[in-house]
């Protein structure tokens, strides 16, 4: 029996160690404003409640929705916090009350919501960070446009520009992402009842924003970000518990590319096959100790294939090796 390596072994007693010490943070994301992200979040804590967890709610926005603020009732809750701007009167998360009161559980709505002048902390986001670095677990919900590396694709998809943000950092901290889904056609009868804005705000969002192909778009936003996430937790733990054998856990294709100019003809076709199976592939080309004798257009050939693979959605990757077999299969192992 093979004995484990001693350093992978302290690694993973570290990381476990980290994960069971700091303070949790999960996130209910959804694709658009109405799936039910804080309807959700309040029933799992009346849930938490009922167990005997300590749960407050920090700040919640219902925005009118009767069942959602329904909800809200018998939990204990933080008062806001009334901050004077310009001859207004705003109300805000109290971060200070929340730290003294120091709850096990506390709800935070609208994870990218942007503070009012005067706050200690410009976003909500930065109000979270702080809870968790005290020992707090958080709760809170999230749209995926507000995602910071997503928001120019959100652009081109919806044509409205999304002001408030996260830097995906954030969202990466998170211990726990819960997709809150809906199909677009039963978000967009909601809307149409009042369920999501209420009257102009909901006319104008029913011409703009909530359109059927926008809200299909945003929703594979989502769930391939999520998905996304767990590829990276399932390596992540391969690679503490040193598993080396594969996972056939998704489909992908691998295409090995060359100079020959039949390699094109295998990159599209490897291109419709990852469409059909709605896989993510990628083009690869070894580079061998032999490959230095190639001629000029060989090479810019193979420059040209590769980025033939990246033009149609495929990644394009360089690999050095001496053998292009044994190469390959360490790359799809991996």
């Amino acid at each position: 029996m093979e004995r484990p390596n001693p350093e992978a072994l302290l690694r993973r007693v570290k990381a476990e160690e980290q994960r069971s010490q700091r303070a949790q943070l999960k996130v209910y994301l959804g694709y658009a404003p109405g799936v039910g992200k804080t309807f959700k979040m309040l029933s799992a804590a009346r849930e938490l409640v009922f167990q005997g967890t300590d749960v407050t709610i920090g700040v919640v926005e219902h925005h009118g929705r009767s069942e959602t603020a329904s909800l809200v009732l018998g939990l204990d809750v933080i008062p806001l916090r009334d901050i004077e701007y310009r001859g207004v009167t705003l109300h805000e998360f109290d971060l200070d009350a929340a730290l003294r009161k120091k709850p096990r559980v506390i709800l935070i709505d609208e994870f990218a919501h942007t503070n009012a002048p005067g706050s200690r902390h410009s976003y909500r986001w930065q109000d979270v960070m702080e809870l968790l670095d005290a020992g707090i677990e958080v709760h809170t919900t999230l749209n995926i446009q507000h995602v910071e590396s997503l928001n120019d694709v959100v652009e081109q998809v919806t044509g409205v520009r999304v002001r408030e943000t996260i830097p995906d950092a954030a969202l990466d901290r998170a211990d726990e992402i819960e997709v809150v889904d809906l199909p677009p056609e039963e978000l967009m009868t909601r809307l149409k009842e009042g369920k999501v804005y209420m009257g102009e705000q909901a006319a104008r969002a029913a011409t703009n924003f909530f359109k059927r192909g926008n809200l299909l778009a945003l929703r594979e936003l989502a769930l391939r970000r999520v998905a996304d996430r767990v590829d990276a937790d399932v390596l992540a733990y391969r690679d503490q518990h040193e598993i080396q054998e594969s996972w056939p856990a998704s489909e992908r294709i691998l295409v090995c590319v060359g100079a020959a100019p039949a390699s094109a003809r295998l990159i599209r076709a490897a291109r419709r096959m990852a469409a059909g199976l709605r896989a993510p592939w990628v083009a690869v080309w070894v580079d061998t100790v032999s490959s230095a004798t190639l001629s000029a257009a060989d090479r810019a050939r193979v420059d040209e294939h590769l980025r033939l693979a990246e033009a149609l959605g495929g990644e394009a990757v360089r690999l050095p090796g001496t053998r292009v077999s044994d190469t390959l299969l360490e790359f799809a192992k991996r």
